[in-house]
């Protein structure tokens, strides 16, 4: 029988109503919620630095209190990696409220996750886990397990894999379950939310959550609950499918999942089907997020209108320079302003500066002093958009990686047992993807902008970048895999010319993923890019026009 999972957040801070919604929107036999990105776990390494009782997702705990009799009621499983760097506290302020509400509930977690004794100097180090706590927690009776750092789309194969009763070693079926897993873990992204042609999804006020409709042999339909809206389409799919990855071997710590074997077709309304994924075993070594503190940053944002826009940012850019120095102040000249302008704002181009330093001197008082003493003595029209704050702390990203019989998975069942999960006995060595270019000459066309033609998805990793472009037709498709080089993207996306553009096609999908290396520098809590996650990314090359 089908077993139906559903998502309720794809991020910290999603639809707050949504686990009610969910809940009592039809039927579910399991819910998860995804909470954790790697900015979060910084987010969350500050809180648990402040309270040690702390350090997970609150807004779960409140969620649930509104829903978890509803959850019983309906005998609906939970799974959620809210427990973030304190998985033990949010399972025991679960226990709490339940006794407060007279639910009787059962509550376990996952945790190992934290290796941060293995790596020195960071404020977070967390390995991301794979299903198989999970997997243990539910088939010790569990109704809610809260993790810690597992990743995302095991919060589904791990409810999947217990109900089917797969083996480590169903390498087809636990890939095609985390394929679903990745489809729905975002949210509303798989239901037409974020989706670049919009303006063809019905009723995105109020976009339904994804549920994944899992068989036995790993296939799945991806839906949503009816009345919902947004919609449900190969394309919404496709989109997610793009999403934040790299080359077609897509790697996990239970399984290494072939996106070049994906097959989707419609199912009906609002119903997609995927089949045919490919598994091999798991690479031997497991993702490790680190995160640390990297000292203090301060921003300003001046408006210069009318004429003359380069030069009076020569000016400022000078001015500000002689008092604050130039070590850690990176520029950004925007929005350039238009001919003829209607308005004052459409004359006006903005110029973005940022300071980072170790201790907060510069980037504090003294930053914000000089930009304000420039404004009676600097270009005609001086103004910012907001006056310079107090500095702000931010955090680095990096990655490492270690073995994964070194990392002490561990699931902590309801009744207070403690069981160890054992690695994956077989694992198989992974080599780079290899970035493929085209081998053929240039489709030739007339002038048109990208995005008349074709979807992109982009979004950040660490300090990449990942831009997911996908044609409509088979035709487009042709020009897409033939034409749109690594060389040509650069082209139309200057910000690009002197970094790393990997390039890997996914004739299955329609598709080529582009993977730009070092754009967004230190992470997302670090980078002075306009864009810091990249999300627009592909909004950026979907407005450019391009002739070959």
């Amino acid at each position: 029988m089908t077993y139906r999972i559903g998502n309720a957040s794809g991020f910290y801070g999603d639809r707050f109503d949504a686990v009610r919604e969910m809940l009592e929107g039809g039927p579910l036999d399991v819910l998860t919620g995804d909470y954790l990105a790697e900015l979060t776990m910084l987010i969350l390494g500050r809180d648990l630095m402040k309270d040690p009782t702390k350090g997970y997702a609150k807004t779960f705990l409140r969620q649930l209190e509104g829903s978890l009799g509803t959850a019983v009621d309906r005998g609906v499983k939970i799974v959620t990696n809210a427990g973030g760097l304190n998985p033990a506290g949010l399972a025991a302020a679960i226990g709490e409220l339940a006794d407060r509400l007279g639910v009787a509930v059962s509550v376990a977690h996952v945790e190992g996750d934290d290796v941060r004794d293995r790596f020195d100097g960071f404020l977070t180090a967390n390995a991301y886990l794979g299903c198989w706590g999970i997997v243990e927690a539910l088939n010790a009776g569990a109704d809610i397990v809260v993790t810690g750092r597992v990743t995302d789309a095991s919060l589904v194969v791990g409810p999947a894999a217990a109900h089917y009763g797969w083996a480590r070693d169903d390498w087809n079926a636990l890939a095609g379950a985390t394929v679903a897993g990745h489809v729905i873990e975002c949210g509303a992204q798989a239901t037409g939310g974020n989706f670049a042609f919009f303006t063809e999804i019905p009723d995105l006020l109020h976009a339904g959550f994804p549920i994944a409709e899992i068989e036995a042999d790993g296939s799945s339909v991806i839906t949503k609950h009816d009345g919902t809206g947004g919609a449900v389409t190969t394309e919404t799919v496709t989109a997610q499918l793009l999403y934040e990855i790299g080359g077609p071997n897509y790697l996990g710590p239970d399984v290494v999942s072939r996106f070049d074997t994906i097959r989707l077709a419609p199912a009906g309304p609002d119903r997609v089907s995927i089949s045919g994924v490919e598994g091999t075993p798991p690479p031997p070594e497991a993702k490790v997020c680190l995160n640390r503190l990297g000292g203090f940053r301060n921003s300003t944002t001046f408006v210069l209108c009318g004429l003359d826009v380069a030069a009076k940012a020569d000016l400022v850019k000078r001015q500000l320079t002689e008092r604050i120095g130039s070590d850690g102040v990176t520029w950004s000249l925007g929005t350039v302003a238009h001919d003829d302008p209607p308005t004052e704002e459409s004359a006006s181009a903005l110029l973005h500066v940022t300071i980072k330093d170790a201790d907060g001197k510069r980037s504090g008082r003294v930053f914000s002093q000089a930009a304000v003493e420039l404004a009676l003595a600097s270009y005609p029209g001086f103004h910012v958009t907001a006056p310079p704050s107090d500095a702000t702390p931010f955090g680095v990203y990096s990655a490492a990686f270690l073995p994964q019989q070194a990392i002490a998975h561990t699931v902590v069942l309801p009744d207070g047992r403690r069981v160890e999960v054992t690695p994956p006995a077989q694992t198989a060595a992974t080599e780079p993807p290899a970035s493929v270019e085209p081998d053929g000459e240039p489709v030739a066309t007339s002038r048109f902008r990208i995005g008349e033609r074709f979807g992109a998805r982009s979004g950040d990793k660490g300090g990449d970048a990942n831009l997911g472009v996908w044609a409509r037709t088979d035709e487009d498709y042709a020009w897409l895999e033939s034409t749109l080089s690594s060389a040509l993207l650069k082209q139309l996306l200057p910000e690009l010319a002197e970094l790393q553009v990997e390039r890997y096609p996914l004739a299955n999908l329609r598709a080529v993923n582009f993977v730009v290396r070092g754009l967004l520098g230190e992470g997302v809590a670090a980078s002075t890019r306009f864009d810091p996650q990249a999300k627009a990314l592909g909004e950026w090359l979907r407005s450019v026009e391009v002739s070959v």
